[in-house]
């Protein structure tokens, strides 16, 4: 199954740099504020297809939300952000990603992330470890740094005062910039530490990762909760997150 998604994912990539290259990007903005060009819109239609043709599971978009009453009740199911990183797709710096998940039970049990501009492409399955796809190598990745001076991913675009307070409280000074849910694959591989995102983010924004997250030796925790996030809520939205290596605890 993951190869047919990550394949679906790589395709859906030259897709969205043949757009990119052709430096002919017409944006759009939808009514939350947010951009959205032909790109997203020509990934999110040959993601939906292909994933409806290759499987049996429904498929939740960005570019197409469904009402809770019409998916309250799935088992399992796709959750795609066909361009996760608009801005940084815009801004072209090449800091975004195809994020393809399945959700099975609330939980994301399959991750596929592709990072265009790099052919790289970050995946896991929930119990077989996480790894990346590099230059045509397969390399497991697990994060197992244990500096002190931590290194705290933040947006390329926004560093909220609740996270600048975050970084002050914990003494963290190490900070990288980093676009769309490459934090949080970033995390996985150990080149980052913790990563407080402590504004809004949708489902689509992190369930891909957050399975390979899990699957790397990393948490990604609801503030609220205290337990990691979860998905198909009623509201689309996830409550504010920090992820972090395993050793870490910063919920306090």
């Amino acid at each position: 199954m993951i190869e047919r998604v990550r394949e679906i994912a790589l395709e859906a990539s030259k897709r969205i740099l043949k757009i990119y290259e052709s430096h002919d990007v017409s944006i759009e903005i939808k009514s939350d504020s947010s951009p959205v060009t032909q790109a997203d819109l020509c990934s999110h239609e040959y993601i939906s297809q292909s994933l409806r043709e290759s499987f049996s599971y429904p498929v939740l978009s960005e570019e197409s939300p469904i009402e809770y009453e019409q998916r309250k009740d799935w088992e399992a199911y796709w959750l795609v952000d066909p361009l996760d990183g608009t801005k940084n797709f815009i801004a072209r710096d090449g800091q975004f990603t195809v994020n393809i998940a399945l959700v099975r039970n609330n939980i994301p049990v399959l991750g596929v992330v592709h990072v265009p501009v790099t052919n790289e492409t970050y995946f896991a399955e929930k119990g077989s470890g996480a790894f990346v796809l590099r230059n045509g190598k397969i390399t497991q990745i697990s994060n197992q740094s244990s500096r002190d001076d931590l290194v705290c991913a933040v947006s390329c675009f926004h560093d909220s005062e609740a996270s600048q307070e975050f970084r002050k409280k914990h003494e963290i000074t190490n900070v990288r910039r980093l676009g769309s849910s490459l934090k949080l694959c970033k995390l996985a591989e150990g080149e980052v530490d913790v990563y407080p995102r402590l504004e809004g983010t949708k489902e689509w924004d992190t369930a891909a990762a957050q399975c390979i997250v899990e699957e790397a030796n990393g948490k990604v925790l609801d503030v609220t909760t205290g337990k990691p996030l979860t998905y198909n809520k009623p509201e689309i939205r996830n409550n504010h997150f920090i992820a972090s290596r395993c050793d870490l605890s910063f919920l306090s």
